[in-house]
């Protein structure tokens, strides 16, 4: 796969939505776009072929505030997933999750990855005050960010988005997990694709961060963010037949199962029903991935149900995406404590504990 690297815009690309834009772009596209500020926001969009709400907020703002005047600062654009995007899916069936190969993933030796190494040391050299990562969910969420680094410069981008706050390590071979080695770096979680308040609401992050002279690396207070750690990742049986509802399936979800995401759980909760198949139904795989499926889940009543307080994100009804990526990720608050400054790179620096209790208050 091979990498386009332009220093302008196309004449009539940000006329194009996202699925017409494999018209113009045969593949993976980096577009650098000269503004007063030579320190560019570099930003990712379409990792992702389903989620367009980053490509729309970006051909938005350069239509109506940038098209004829100077950038405030410089841009550098990646356009990701064009021919997924044209059929308005997340990836193609023959197709790597871009978004799983950057450099440090276990597909960093593919093609794609090779091509995203590329990228990354084009995005080096080119010193970026931050990077950005545009995805979309396909299941109820509200708008949050996520950062791999725990520092004040890291919280301070984040937090320009969302009072939510992800801290995650896994999966790894993230766009925003590989930057972070280089620059603050964040992955904004807009909502569902084609909402327009979720475009609305990216428009005026990238106007924030086009106008930043830097990003602040004073301590950010503790009631500005709200600090959850992504510990689980929670899969289907690859043999499991599911469903929504109540149909004849080996696992039937409750009807409604996004509208637990960010919820905070309690034991015994019931996720659905299950009528026979493998087992387990469901997999729970830990950061360094472990199996921990019964520290979180029981199925001998012919339920799915939770064994300790949980909080989910990313929950979706969507079978397709369930079936290449996951069912959702389990999350545990972080609390600072006596406002001390993080600056370590250590998952849980001094001064910051997971909450032993996710329904806990924090911050």
């Amino acid at each position: 796969m091979e990498l386009t690297e332009l220093d302008h815009l196309p004449a009539g690309l940000l006329e194009r939505p996202a699925s017409a834009l494999h018209h113009m772009l045969n593949g993976p596209t980096l577009i650098h776009l000269e503004g007063k500020n030579p320190n560019p926001l570099f930003v990712t969009v379409l990792q992702h072929g389903n989620e367009i709400t980053g490509w729309e907020a970006v051909r938005r703002l350069l239509k109506s505030h940038y098209e004829f005047d100077q950038l405030p600062r410089s841009l550098s654009i990646l356009i990701g997933n064009t021919h997924a995007a044209k059929y308005r899916l997340r990836r193609l069936d023959d197709q790597l999750d871009f978004n799983r190969c950057w450099p440090g993933g276990k597909f960093e030796d593919s093609e794609v990855g090779k091509m995203f190494r590329q990228v990354t040391d084009r995005v080096r050299a080119v010193n970026p005050i931050a990077a950005i990562d545009f995805h979309n969910n396909t299941g109820l969420n509200p708008h949050y960010a996520a950062i791999n680094r725990i520092r004040p410069e890291f919280l301070r981008l984040a937090s320009y988005f969302s009072s939510k706050v992800v801290y995650f390590t896994m999966p790894e071979g993230t766009q925003s997990l590989s930057l972070s080695r280089y620059c603050p770096s964040t992955t904004l979680e807009c909502g569902q694709a084609g909402e327009v308040h979720g475009t609305d609401h990216c428009i005026g992050f990238l106007e924030t961060c086009m106008h930043l002279d830097v990003i602040p690396t004073t301590p950010i207070d503790a009631d500005e963010v709200h600090l959850f750690h992504m510990v689980a990742t929670v899969r289907v049986h690859d043999e499991a037949l599911f469903g929504f509802g109540h149909v004849p399936t080996e696992i039937a979800f409750r009807e409604n199962l996004d509208v637990l995401n960010f919820q905070e759980l309690p034991s015994g909760i019931s996720l659905g029903d299950v009528n026979g198949g493998p087992e387990p139904p469901l997999i729970a795989t830990d950061i360094d991935g472990l199996d921990v499926t019964k520290d979180y889940f029981r199925f001998d009543r012919r339920q799915i149900e939770t064994v300790r307080e949980i909080m989910p994100s990313m929950l979706t009804l969507d079978r397709r995406v369930i079936q290449q990526d996951c069912l959702c990720y389990l999350m545990e608050r972080i609390h600072f404590e006596d406002h001390i400054e993080v600056t370590d790179h250590d998952p849980l620096p001094e001064g910051i504990r997971r909450s032993d209790r996710p329904g806990e208050p924090a911050l």
